[in-house]
């Protein structure tokens, strides 16, 4: 059960993941209006290719695609939630601290929701897992470092120093 928690809080780094790779495109145009939908389209495709990745890396078979449906609609749906709040973020300009971190504490709180939901809809699917879809799971996420591929925030890194803190919307990492 450890490690099914591990995996599903390391998939749940998808959502912010996601969201921030979609303020990227949005940010360039600011204020342009095709900015909005495409990057809104670009953080779609990147959870359906990661949904669609993971369902083929843990060799999802039939009858685990009513457990694999239900935890990739969690998965959209944090993506919907993490994109919309970075959105959110993104767009509110001379904020005064106490409104930064409150907006940060909604964004940390809505992904701490995110991993609940995320680890119940994950829990059944990893225990109908075979034992190699099990050890697939476990070293695709592990592998992978989570979901952000490794990328290294909050605490220490490879070299035992601190990481430095991150200074924009994406700090927001779990």
């Amino acid at each position: 059960m450890k490690k099914a928690l591990v995996l599903l809080a390391s998939a749940v780094a998808m959502s912010g993941a996601f969201a921030q790779q979609a303020s990227a495109p949005a940010a360039a145009p600011s204020g342009t209006a095709a900015s909005a939908p495409a990057a809104k389209a670009g953080h779609e495709r990147n959870v359906e290719d990661r949904i669609a990745y993971l369902h083929s890396q843990l060799k999802i078979t039939p009858e685990q695609e009513p457990q694999w449906k239900a935890f990739a609609d969690v998965m959209r749906g944090n993506g919907q939630t993490m994109g919309e709040l970075f959105k959110e973020r993104r767009a509110a300009t001379n904020l005064s601290a106490l409104d930064d971190m409150k907006q940060y504490a909604t964004i940390a709180q809505a992904h701490a929701d995110g991993v609940k939901k995320l680890v119940d809809a994950f829990d059944p699917l990893y225990n109908s897992f075979s034992p190699e879809q099990k050890k697939l799971a476990d070293t695709t996420f592990h592998r992978e470092g989570g979901a952000e591929g490794g990328r290294r925030h909050h605490g220490k890194g490879k070299s035992g120093k601190a990481a430095p803190a991150p200074a924009s919307d994406a700090t927001v990492k779990p």
